[in-house]
């Protein structure tokens, strides 16, 4: 049996510029309602064939990396969405965006999580999606996810626990994939 975790293609969404903390649900907002820009790697493409099983998350950059891909038929679940990053409703406090988003995981994993996920909640979800995937994998034979990356590192940790074989980080990059396996 073999899952492969992929991350979707760039965002056509840029993080930039400096921004109040009342700012950030909108950011947030565009950013999850942003497709993608540009093309898959041709070595992705062929790592990708023959999966028998695709999967994407509930948000348009998975979808439209599946089209990028050659797929129509892909299943859709908002398991597999990116952990929602918590952020304050209000607020001039102003910082560059990456500012932001180092503060804002920093203090999610310190238990952070107004307008998001929990870090417990995300850990629960990546489990539920890696016995997910192992079910698909056991009836397929061979599953595709086209996912985030802090969600897709998450799951990898979850199929490695439950004994896969496979790289610790599936990869942070845009189209940068792990492939796991079991006998």
């Amino acid at each position: 049996m073999r899952i492969t975790l992929l991350r979707h293609g760039e965002p056509a969404f840029r993080l930039g510029g400096i921004v109040r903390a009342g700012d950030l649900k909108d950011i947030a907002r565009s950013y999850d309602a942003a497709g993608i820009v540009g093309e898959p790697p041709p070595p992705v493409i062929e790592v990708v064939q023959g999966h028998k099983m695709v999967i994407c998350s509930g948000l348009p950059r998975s979808q439209e990396s599946a089209r990028a891909l050659g797929f129509s038929g892909y299943e859709t679940d908002p398991l597999f969405d990116e952990a929602a990053m918590p952020h304050f409703s209000s607020g001039s406090f102003a910082l560059p965006v990456g500012g932001w988003l180092i503060a804002l995981r920093l203090l999610w994993l310190l238990g952070f999580s107004r307008n998001g996920e929990s870090f417990i909640g995300a850990l629960a979800r990546a489990r539920q999606g890696a016995e997910k995937l192992a079910e698909l994998a056991g009836d397929h034979g061979e599953v595709l996810l086209i996912g985030h990356g802090l969600t897709n590192y998450l799951i990898a940790r979850a199929l490695r626990a439950q004994g896969w074989e496979g790289p610790a980080n599936p990869g942070r990059g845009y189209w940068e994939y792990g492939v796991y396996t079991v006998e």
